[in-house]
């Protein structure tokens, strides 16, 4: 159903932070002449602002959408989770005929929402599903099949078991990777060491602490070692709270880049802040250590291998599951200084080695490509604006 101006409409379903950046880096891309919404189903949706109007009522779950702790399922229904169900629920059944195409990005919740609402052709973005896991269930693959005219995979296995289900389903490439975002700050310039490392501490209510974490780890490096630091800052994430948490003191911007949120001094170490330029951050590092989901998979498939900390509480299947895409290029250790200044010591200290994690993590996750397949399929005989690119779309 065409809006008041006679422009094809078009909603974008996702369900977390990652996915919501990936959504909105779709939207940026779209030619004009289109009617956007975007319906985020968990938080703010903060990623959409000035790319798109947000619909649609957003659940604040206890978990932040995280599936990282033990019991954070069981946490999130005792909060009143449940209740953010039948909401969802009722807004795409009222507008189900409202927009002339969905398109859901996540993981299986989101199409299974469509099912039961009655949306029917829909474009599904599996972004997590890799191939080395669970593969769909018979219930799976016959919901997908009712629900989605094309879904893109990241692996031709996954696309094959629904291809024999009678689903055009595609494997045109890692749309993450497509999606990693770039922004205005030059980091080749405030590199004085010879290596760098990125710091990923999160999105969620974990940041300061695991940032603090990484901080005091970096901290326990030889002088010799300690490398320039970069930290992709998260939407929604307060500098100061990251300068407290660490005990750093913090200098506001010194650059008019767009950015720059300043830097973190003390300890011996000098930190520079940015946020929306992790493309640039990855191009000027050697190792990543993240917490993060969405952005870890960038930066492996960057060629960047990664070191993240796990806590006695943390689900560690699912740690161990995610490993069995990512092989050898995540390392995982202990949530303790020692064991994460271990780790990065014994990398920086082996270029070659930190290259041969990096090749494994650019193999297994795949490279970008997808994108144009993707707005191809959403909008017939279309061409993808660059990035950044003027867009039609509500405000």
């Amino acid at each position: 159903m065409s809006g008041p101006t006679g422009r094809r409409r078009l909603l974008f379903i996702s369900n977390g932070i990652g996915e919501d950046s990936v959504g909105a880096e779709i939207v940026r891309r779209l030619p004009p002449g289109l009617e956007v919404e975007a319906y985020p189903t968990l938080g703010a949706g903060r990623h959409y602002d000035g790319v798109c109007k947000v619909v649609g009522p957003r659940a604040e779950l206890a978990s932040q959408g995280s599936r990282v702790g033990s019991g954070t399922v069981a946490r999130d229904i005792a909060s009143g989770g449940l209740a953010t169900i039948p909401a969802g629920l009722a807004f795409l059944r009222r507008s189900r005929n409202d927009y002339d195409h969905h398109v859901v990005i996540g993981d299986f919740i989101g199409v299974a929402g469509c099912w039961l609402s009655g949306v029917r052709g829909i474009t599904y973005l599996d972004v997590y599903r890799t191939g080395y896991g669970r593969p769909y269930s018979a219930i799976e693959r016959w919901i997908v099949a009712s629900t989605c005219g094309t879904v893109f995979n990241r692996s031709e296995r996954l696309a094959e078991t629904l291809i024999a289900a009678g689903v055009d389903a595609r494997a045109a490439g890692n749309v993450m990777m497509d999606t990693i975002p770039s922004g205005d700050y030059g980091a080749p310039g405030r590199r004085t060491r010879p290596l760098a490392v990125t710091l990923l501490p999160g999105s969620r209510d974990r940041t300061a602490a695991d940032f603090s974490l990484q901080i005091a780890a970096l901290a326990g490096l030889p002088e010799a070692l300690r490398p320039d630091i970069f930290v992709a800052v998260a939407d929604g994430i307060e500098v100061n709270a990251l300068a407290r948490a660490s005990a750093l003191q913090f200098s506001a911007p010194a650059s008019s880049e767009q950015a720059d949120l300043g830097r973190l001094t003390g300890r011996g170490l000098v930190v520079h802040l940015a946020r929306g330029a992790f493309g640039n951050l990855l191009a000027a590092s050697d190792l990543v250590l993240s917490q993060a989901g969405t952005a870890t998979i960038q930066a492996l498939g960057s060629g960047k291998p990664v070191i993240t900390f796990t806590r006695p509480a943390d689900r560690m299947k699912r740690f161990l599951e995610e490993n069995r895409l990512f092989g050898e290029a995540r390392l995982l250790v202990a949530a303790e200084p020692s064991a994460i200044t271990a780790a990065t010591r014994t990398l920086l200290a082996d270029p070659e080695e930190m290259a041969r994690l990096g090749a494994i993590g650019h193999r297994r996750i795949g490279g970008p490509g997808a994108m144009s397949e993707i707005i191809a399929a959403i909008v017939p005989q279309a061409a993808p604006s660059a990035p950044g690119g003027e867009l039609s779309a509500s405000p």
